[in-house]
């Protein structure tokens, strides 16, 4: 039985999010991505709307007709469930929100611009795309800010460009601190 490695199911959430809000062949390629990386494993993913969750389980659950098997199903813990909804409560969301702020403020109260400028674009991320703390983004969410999110939507200056890693590591190990 082949286990799904914690890197696989973050890259086929990360995946997931990312065909939501891309569309046609964008949004086909992110979801062809998602399930090579899958099958690697031997897993298939399909979202359960009841509860809008990514579930990644193993394909041998799957009969001719794509329908799960429930009687060819020996040990349920090797289905993986991820939540595609943020961390449930939405009044958490102001929480989260000052919470990202103040981690933001910080980096540019010690280390300046551009890092200042850089926190609060990731402070942003965290807080309107994953409603989350800083400290609990995952590496893949962090690579999403990293090559997705910063490009297109913090405008970064040449500086901010050069001193990306460097104002992440900051943000997170200042979030750390906050925790």
């Amino acid at each position: 039985m082949t286990e799904l490695p914690d890197d696989v199911v973050d890259e086929a959430e990360r995946l997931t999010r990312l065909t939501r809000r891309a569309s046609g062949e964008e949004a086909a390629a992110y979801r062809r991505d998602r399930d090579e990386r899958l099958a690697e494993y031997g897993y298939t993913a399909r979202i359960r709307e009841k509860d809008d969750t990514l579930v990644c389980y193993p394909a041998e659950w799957l009969d001719e007709d794509e329908q799960v098997r429930t009687e060819w199903i020996e040990d349920v813990s090797r289905g993986v469930e991820r939540s595609l909804s943020g961390p449930g409560d939405p009044d958490d969301w102001d929480a989260v929100d000052a919470h990202n702020r103040e981690v933001a403020a910080r980096v540019a109260d010690e280390h300046g611009e551009p890092h200042g400028e850089t926190a609060r674009a990731l402070a942003a991320f965290a807080s309107n795309h994953y409603a989350k703390p800083i400290e609990d983004l995952t590496e893949p969410e962090l690579t999403e800010f990293r090559e997705e999110y910063f490009p297109r939507n913090a405008w970064p200056s040449d500086e901010q460009r050069e001193q990306l890693s460097l104002s992440v590591e900051y943000t997170k190990a200042i979030a750390e601190e906050n925790s």
